[in-house]
């Protein structure tokens, strides 16, 4: 009889969870509420603005925001449009 019977893997001794398991993958918050453009008027007002945004003003990356390709380019265009008329600061002393 061997021990390897092809199912699942047992759980760990006393319940302790595996350290080197991979996070659960970020989903794109536009995708979710199935955003079809991205404009810069509706991200100086909602809530978007401040999570796509650093503290000093950059662009956050898209494998910190969980965002897709194609809403990353729509952020990062209204985001520097937003910019060009003064509804965002370029740097935040």
């Amino acid at each position: 009889m061997t021990a390897t019977s092809g199912g699942p893997r047992p759980a760990r001794p006393g319940g302790r969870p595996n350290k080197f398991r991979r996070p659960r993958r970020k989903v794109c918050m536009f995708c979710v509420e199935k955003a079809t453009d991205v404009d810069y008027k509706q991200m100086v007002q909602a809530k978007y603005l401040r999570r796509l945004t650093t503290e000093r003003g950059k662009i956050v990356p898209r494998r910190t925001t969980g965002t897709c390709a194609r809403h990353q380019r729509m952020v990062s265009e209204a985001i520097k449009r937003a910019r060009q008329i003064a509804l965002i600061p370029f740097v935040v002393d």
